[in-house]
């Protein structure tokens, strides 16, 4: 630990100070402590910043992505002018000026099975912003195989989890998940809408739950899933443990290679251009059709909706599928292949319409 806290932090920490679980010995623990918080989005945002006030030393931010106006309303360590910036290096810049005392780590990468035990090894805790099971598994999996803690948030329209895990030889994500649900039933924020101030309730819980833990104070959310309904303000503990045959690690494996092809909107284009004729699927939700639509579109079925119409789609031409970024076509490409489609008829257009927007017709709104 340092050799004690200067004048400007006890001026800067003294609400802390005074605390009888924290003081100068919890300060100086807090200063000298590490938090790997993965995505600077809904989440990530409010616990950024309540980190970085409350003088965690060394912050690292996980995101590959960049700031867009639609992620303003609830996004709140971005502002308007970093619009089109990363959102690592725009969260990262934030935290900085709220508290110099902290060493920022900008790491403007996606979390994944190469990167995520190099990348997490250098914390002590782990918060998780993410909007996707194929990270929270990856996130559970890394941690139990270093031994750190995570506290995990998850919020859907006006719902949120919190959870930590990994804590104290305390219970995992695969205790209270074994299985990951479908791609189909696991809608993000984009998909499903959000109230933009519930993200700061949950990820103000989730930066709760990461100083209490390197603290080692009060009783962390370990073997509990605390659930939120924003609508009726009612707040639930539900208790889980460790299961007796958990299994381990496999999102850190070499994920299989896919049965389907990926194209992407200029050799689409070009294609078409050659007399192409597959058949385009959209898999957006009727409100984003309106919005905007890809020419030639032959069938739009909302991906959720896709295995109780998976018979309207041809098994007899090539079938390339569209979505806003390409996440919820992957889905329903695998899905598809893994159902009787042949793999070298099944597209999935990379990047949809935001890659279209940026490579073919930049009168495209990334909405």
């Amino acid at each position: 630990m340092p050799d004690g806290l200067d004048e400007a932090q006890r001026e800067r920490y003294a609400r802390h100070l005074v605390l009888p679980d924290v003081g100068e010995e919890g300060q100086s623990r807090l200063l000298e402590a590490s938090v790997l918080v993965v995505g600077a989005g809904g989440l990530g945002s409010p616990a950024l910043l309540y980190l970085a006030a409350a003088g965690v030393g060394k912050i690292g931010i996980v995101d590959h992505d960049v700031v867009s106006l639609s992620n303003l309303q609830r996004q709140i360590i971005h502002s308007t002018s970093t619009v089109g910036e990363s959102k690592a290096s725009s969260a990262a810049r934030r935290v900085s000026d709220l508290n110099p005392d902290v060493l920022v780590e900008a790491i403007e990468q996606r979390l994944d099975h190469d990167n995520a035990l190099g990348i997490i090894e250098r914390y002590d805790v782990v918060l998780d912003g993410t909007d996707n099971f194929d990270s929270r598994y990856l996130i559970g999996d890394a941690c139990e195989v270093l031994g750190k803690p995570w506290v995990f948030g998850s919020i859907h329209r006006f719902d949120g989890q919190v959870s930590t895990f990994n804590f104290d030889d305390g219970p995992n994500y695969r205790d209270l998940f074994p299985k990951r649900p479908p791609l189909e039933f696991a809608p993000n924020c984009a998909e499903a809408g959000v109230l933009g101030v519930l993200p700061g309730l949950v990820g103000t819980i989730q930066a709760t739950e990461a100083i209490k833990t390197v603290l080692g104070i009060g009783d962390p959310l370990c073997g509990k899933l605390l659930t939120i309904d924003a609508l009726t303000m009612e707040m639930r503990t539900l208790s889980f443990s460790a299961g007796p045959d958990r299994v381990r690690i496999s999102s850190l494996e070499k994920p299989k290679e896919s049965l389907f092809a990926e194209i992407s909107p200029t050799d689409y284009v070009s294609r078409l251009e050659n007399g192409w004729m597959p058949f385009l699927l959209d898999v957006r939700k009727a409100a984003e059709e309106g919005i905007v639509s890809i020419d030639g579109t032959d069938l739009r079925i909302q991906h959720r909706q896709i295995p109780g119409r998976i018979e309207e789609i041809p098994k007899d031409r090539d079938v390339v599928i569209y979505c806003r970024t390409g996440r919820r076509s992957t889905a329903v490409a695998q899905f598809l292949s893994d159902n009787g489609w042949p793999g070298n008829m099944v597209y999935n257009l990379s990047g949809g319409i935001y890659a279209w927007s940026e490579t073919v017709d930049s009168s495209f709104p990334k909405y």
